[in-house]
């Protein structure tokens, strides 16, 4: 089992997918906890990487395809918005 922590700001740290088979607790701020699975928590992970690359007018590699400047140093994203009772919100396979 992952364990995951919330932050202040409603944020959880994940720069990669994990495995989908994996089960991964998540403790937020208010001290509460659900428990997800990894294909749940990879879609969230999906969603936000695919709101930050149209609010910067990214494709969907990450790729600027405007003129040369620089948009995010990475192109990636490292921090998840989650919320107590998203669990139960999403679909499971």
């Amino acid at each position: 089992m992952i364990t995951l922590h919330q932050d202040s700001d409603g944020f959880i740290r994940m720069n990669r997918h994990f495995p989908t088979s994996a089960t991964i607790s998540i403790t937020f701020a208010d001290g509460s906890s659900e428990v997800f699975s990894g294909e749940q928590v990879n879609a969230i992970y999906d969603t936000t990487l695919a709101e930050f690359r149209a609010q910067n007018h990214l494709d969907a590699k990450g790729f600027s395809r405007g003129p040369a400047k620089t948009v995010h140093p990475r192109n990636m994203i490292e921090f998840v918005p989650v919320h107590a009772g998203m669990a139960s919100e999403l679909p499971t396979a």
